[in-house]
């Protein structure tokens, strides 16, 4: 594909595979029924053509927040350690927006190595992401009921839209 066929914008495709980072960040787990992606690779400038993050970015990554913690039945009591974890998500979706940014304005001058060097970038951030996110969450985990666990067992095992299979 040319960087002219997608018009998706690297902050809606990161966002995806942050947010469950944060994205867990932030991918499908967040998304209302979607999958976690918690392995997908983040596009790069070769690929798509980017729009600016906006406003309306945030505010889906709000939802995204919210849904999570619908899905995840957080109580009152919990509230402090998800309000923690939520934190740690937004801190995420704002170093992947700056360098959605910065990939954006540069996406036609950049060579081919600064396009690697900047998606290098990219997965470092979120690597970075998923070594932030894991412990605030092991912490709210920790704090669930049985058939809370039971709840974020699932919604971070969907992968990809397909459940992960047991190994043969």
């Amino acid at each position: 594909m040319t960087r002219l066929t997608l018009t998706r914008s690297v902050a809606a495709a990161t966002a995806a595979t942050t947010l469950l980072l944060s994205t867990v960040l932030a991918g499908g787990a967040l998304a209302e029924e979607g999958p976690v992606t918690l392995g997908a690779a983040v596009p790069t400038m070769a690929a798509v053509d980017v729009d600016r993050p906006t406003v309306a970015s945030n505010d889906r990554e709000e939802q995204r927040i919210k849904r999570l913690h619908d899905r995840l039945g957080i109580t009152p009591t919990q509230e402090s350690l998800w309000g923690q974890l939520a934190q740690v998500m937004r801190t995420n979706d704002d170093k992947m927006d700056v360098l959605s940014a910065e990939r954006h304005d540069r996406a036609l001058s950049m060579t081919a190595v600064e396009d690697l060097r900047s998606y290098g970038e990219v997965t470092e951030a979120h690597a970075a992401g998923i070594r932030a996110f894991t412990p605030a969450f092991e912490n709210l985990y920790n704090s669930m009921s049985a058939a809370q666990k039971a709840s974020a067992d699932n919604v971070f095992r969907h992968v990809d839209g397909k459940k992960h299979k047991k190994a043969t």
